[in-house]
Formats: C-alpha cells, structure tokens, sequence
C-alpha cells in the first residue's frame, strides 16, 4: 500500500464505522494518515463531500483508489495485506465469519437505534427493551458459537484476529457505556476486545474530543 494512505473518519467518541477500520489497521501495524471530521457540523457534509464518494465516513485513500464503508475497506485492506489477517482461512470457519460480518453490517437495528456509541460515558441502570435485548441475545449466541466451535487456536472469535473481529468492536464498546454483560466464554471475549492495544488508544482518543452530538447522548 502506498505512503500515503489516509483513512478518513468520524469522531472517535461516536463514530462506530470508523472505529472499525482504524482498529484492523492500528492491529496490524499499518501506517496511515487519519483525517478526522467531527459529525453533525455545519461543515461535515461540505468536508466529506470533498473526497468525492458518498456522504459518510469512513473512507480508505489509497493514491488514487477510494474506498467507503466499513467492511468494503476492510476487504480491501485484507486484499493489499495478503500477510494480515483478513478472513479465516479454513472454508467453513471464513463462510461463517463472512456470514456474521454482513450480518452485524445490515442488523441489530434496535441496539444501534437505542444504544448509539458514547465511548466516554458509563450510564448507571440502563433500561434495555424487548427488542434490544434480543439483540443482545443473538450477540450472545454468535460470540459463544464462534468461540467453541472455531477459535481453538487464539482468543478471537475464529482463534486469529480477522475482519470480523473488528466487525464487532464498535458493540463491545457500546456494552461497556451500558453496562451490558454476556454469558461464559462471550463475556471472556468481551475483555479481549476491550484489552486490545488498538481499542485502548481509540479509546484514550475518544476521551479527549470536546464535541457533544446531543442525539448520542442518552
């Protein structure tokens, strides 16, 4: 990948598709130039807008290859990096992962909707619906199942890291602002994301932004 590869994102505190990328790249070392844009501006649209694809954050600028959204970027960068770890390499174990990355990609629209990301906060008593907690079940399910069946070589849900361990990251952070808790082994991964050296320093960043986005704040 060239020198000057950029990664454009939201900020830190809020922005859960950015956090996505930036973690993959910060685990596996690879240099970058971050653009930061704060959200909900009168010049996010304008800024954005400027490199030309789409409206939202994130975006990867690779020389003259632009890519946007999460998982494209993290497809793209798992092409480039043939040496990093992207999908699992045995077909059953990458099927499936691959199946709960997109899934996580396009569901859980209750918890997305109810528990927005607010890396700084920890909110005491957090009331959780029916629905968000079926959210949280599932969550539950996919975490356990991938641990037991597929990750018998390393701590990451198919043993070594992989996209869909960055996939999930953003919903670890928001079970730590409202205090959610899993069963068994899903909870032990909980720690591993939250243990991460990648997820310790967006975090540290997170808590040094000054922007509010009231609607992110329940």
């Amino acid at each position: 990948m060239s020198t000057d590869c950029a990664l454009v994102i939201g900020n830190k505190n809020y922005s859960s598709w950015s956090m996505r990328p930036w973690v993959w790249m910060r685990h596996h070392n690879i240099a970058f130039k971050e653009h930061r844009i704060a959200l909900y501006t009168n010049e996010t649209s304008t800024r954005i807008a400027e490199y030309g694809c789409g409206s939202t954050v994130p975006i990867l600028v690779d020389g003259d290859i632009k890519v946007w959204d999460s998982l494209s970027i993290l497809e793209y960068l798992a092409d480039k990096h043939s040496d990093c770890s992207g999908w699992p390499a045995a077909t059953r174990a990458r099927a499936h992962a691959r199946s709960v990355s997109a899934e996580m990609h396009s569901g859980f629209m209750a918890l997305r909707s109810e528990m927005p990301m607010n890396c700084r906060r920890k909110i005491e008593g957090f009331t959780v619906t029916d629905e968000v907690q079926k959210d949280i079940d599932r969550l539950n399910t996919i975490f356990s199942d991938c641990r037991k069946n597929y990750a018998s070589g390393g701590e990451w849900l198919f043993g070594e890291y992989s996209i869909a361990d960055a996939m999930f990251t953003p919903v670890v952070m928001r079970f730590n602002t409202y205090g959610v808790s899993l069963e068994g082994d899903a909870e032990n991964y909980l720690d591993t994301v939250r243990n991460q050296s990648a997820v310790v320093e967006w975090m540290a960043d997170s808590r040094q932004e000054i922007e509010v986005i009231e609607s992110e704040e329940l």
